[in-house]
């Protein structure tokens, strides 16, 4: 009879095409996996795994099978998620993912004030972009993910947390006062300090910025905005700073940040999780707990 275990580890193998790879993600020896294959291969009587000296691949029916497999686990982690939220809410393992340009500003205020109300809550978090996140939410392998809405997919709900607004950051000088507000027409002369290729700040630095030149639009390759902070206190261009950022990023004398027009930009931040989930109450308490601290740290609730 097929395993759980066997579908788990087809799954794994699926996703990284790779035994090693595989087995480690599954914390398993690779003889271990191998075998687990080799035993659903007989059981199910059609060949999944293509195996090469230095690759492997899925056949047609692998890959089917590795697809519905990927179902079952995650309707299985929905069951056992189910039974979990009717003895308590928001408490056991809660798997949340967050992007790199709220991570680190948003997780010291909100993780202290989940310890304090939600003390049997065992929270995992995953920090990485948008895409490679969303896939994982839909595979079952995080509950819920914080990005910048909107994030477009029929087996997804998502909820506005608060409306983080877009700061000009520039190398400081006389001619650069703080309190004077800027447009988009202001940048054109400026070179504009960007993120890497998928980072979705990257996107909205550059669809606010869409009408100017290419060549004020410079992508560093930088993963960090620390990185991007560091090269606009050394006048080598400027950037667009959202206002979580703000507090952690710009510690440098040599940073001026202005505010621009109205309507100012800004990108909506929302929780994001699976609408078959059976933990909707552990996602609106988790809202609920996420607003009341983002609020009194003084960011905007989104409407």
């Amino acid at each position: 009879m097929i395993s759980l275990r066997q579908l788990r580890y087809l799954e794994a193998l699926a996703r990284h095409l790779h035994f090693r790879k595989a087995a480690d993600a599954v914390s398993v020896s690779q003889p271990a996996l191998s075998m687990q294959i080799k035993d659903l291969e007989a059981e199910l009587g059609v060949k999944l795994v293509e195996r090469q000296p230095n690759s492997v691949r899925l056949t047609r029916e692998g890959e089917e099978i590795a697809a519905r497999a990927r179902k079952i686990l995650t309707d299985v982690r929905d069951l056992t998620d189910y039974a979990r939220q009717m003895s308590q809410p928001l408490a056991g393992p809660l798997r949340l993912g967050i992007i790199p340009s709220i991570a680190p500003y948003l997780l010291p205020r909100i993780l202290p004030a989940l310890s304090l109300s939600h003390p049997d809550l065992k929270l995992t978090i995953r920090e990485t972009l948008t895409d490679p996140m969303t896939q994982e939410l839909l595979t079952g392998d995080l509950d819920a993910i914080v990005v910048a809405l909107p994030v477009l997919h029929p087996a997804l709900v998502s909820e506005p947390l608060f409306t983080d607004r877009f700061l000009l950051a520039r190398k400081a000088g006389s001619s650069h006062d703080a309190a004077t507000c800027v447009s988009a027409r202001d940048l054109e002369s400026e070179n504009m300090l960007l993120l890497e290729e998928g980072h979705c700040l990257r996107d909205q630095a550059l669809n606010y910025c869409q009408n100017l030149p290419a060549p004020g639009k410079n992508a560093l390759g930088a993963t960090s905005l620390s990185t991007v902070m560091q090269m606009v206190a050394a006048g080598y261009g400027v950037t667009l700073l959202p206002e979580i950022c703000a507090e952690v990023e710009v510690r440098d004398e040599r940073v001026v940040l202005q505010r621009f027009e109205s309507p100012q930009p800004a990108r909506t931040v929302g929780l994001v999780w699976r609408k078959s989930s059976p933990r909707k109450e552990d996602f609106e308490t988790l809202l609920e707990t996420l607003r009341t601290t983002v609020s009194e740290a003084g960011c905007r609730l989104a409407s």
